[in-house]
């Protein structure tokens, strides 16, 4: 007989709202210790200290509107946050501070996280839904230029991006981006041309989420749909489809590919976390826990295996933490 699923290691409470972004970062001085940011329904975002189960300092910088995602720039002192309020803030927390040194205006009302990439020592690529509704536009940070912005061809009927994410194969490479869209395909864009390399149909439905392992130049998305899709790109650039996974529940708000490309987790609607191999697809775990859609997944990038952990954030108001320690 297979195991029992286990038990949450610990669960944060407190966040007082619907939880809908996490990203972990692993300090430089503490680096067994890592730091885990949440943004939540009401506007905040929750700096946890995974060492007392509490929060160090709360971040309220979208006027109380929703935040849908936050990431960091070189360690836990620089921190990346988007609302529902069309703003992407840059904070300052170094020594103790807590203040927004830089933002921009996307003037998109949708529900599509940005993405960022490092493509150099003190420069990254920000990926983010534009004003007009079909368009994504990347900036470069932390200057703010304007690389390009992705517009599809008259007629496309792609609809709104979804959900993004920038990538490339190794440092000094072609920056590129895939997008999943309101129609149910998911685009390669390459941004110095601003053309579409690749569409690829995976979903009936919207591209609720995605990630993509560039090494083993293989993706994954997930929609409203009982179905998760495993795509792999070849070397002409050209999307195709690998395999379908089918699910027992439809509905997912989240997929995330461990940083070590190992295992993957997906957020649901039926209030699971679910956890494969990424290699075969085979389920390893599904976490029952929450009582309420997860909104969000997020691995801790540690490594030492034995100490990753894995964070969801849910409706419920609440954040569980779990260790998924696997070799396969």
């Amino acid at each position: 007989m297979a195991a029992p699923p286990p038990d949450p290691q610990f669960v944060l409470r407190g966040t007082s709202a619907a939880v809908h972004a996490l990203h972990f970062s692993c300090g430089v001085q503490e680096p067994d210790v890592p730091v885990l940011f949440s943004g939540s329904e009401n506007g905040l975002i929750n700096v946890w200290n995974l060492k007392t189960h509490r929060v160090d300092k709360a971040l309220d910088g979208h006027g109380r509107k929703s935040v849908c995602w936050v990431e960091t720039m070189d360690g836990k002192d620089r921190l990346l946050s988007q609302g529902r309020d069309q703003k992407i803030c840059l904070w300052d927390l170094a020594e103790g501070r807590a203040s927004v040194t830089d933002s921009v205006f996307t003037e998109n009302v949708g529900f599509c996280r940005c993405s960022l990439l490092k493509v150099a020592q003190g420069r990254w690529l920000m990926a983010m839904a534009a004003k007009a509704l079909d368009e994504v536009q990347v900036l470069e940070l932390p200057s703010k230029t304007s690389v390009c912005t992705l517009k599809p061809e008259a007629g496309a009927k792609l609809g709104m991006p979804m959900c993004l994410k920038l990538w490339q194969i190794n440092c000094g490479s072609q920056p590129l981006l895939l997008a999943g869209y309101e129609d149910g395909s998911v685009v390669l864009w390459n941004l110095s041309m601003g053309k579409v390399l690749s569409q690829l149909f995976c979903h009936q439905e919207p591209v609720m989420s995605l990630d993509f392992d560039s090494e083993k130049a293989k993706g994954i998305s997930g929609s409203s749909e009982r179905a998760l899709s495993i795509w792999s790109l070849n070397e002409q650039q050209n999307l195709q489809v690998h395999t379908t996974h089918r699910l027992v529940n439809a509905g997912i708000s989240d997929i995330t590919i461990r940083p070590d490309k190992k295992i993957l987790a997906t957020a649901g609607w039926d209030h699971r976390i679910r956890v494969f191999g990424w290699k075969k697809m085979k389920p390893l775990a599904v976490l029952d826990y929450h009582t309420a859609t997860v909104h969000c997944v997020s691995f801790s990038d540690h490594k030492n295996p034995s100490e990753r952990l894995l964070a969801a954030g849910s409706k419920d108001h609440r954040i569980s933490i779990w260790s998924i320690y696997t070799q396969t």
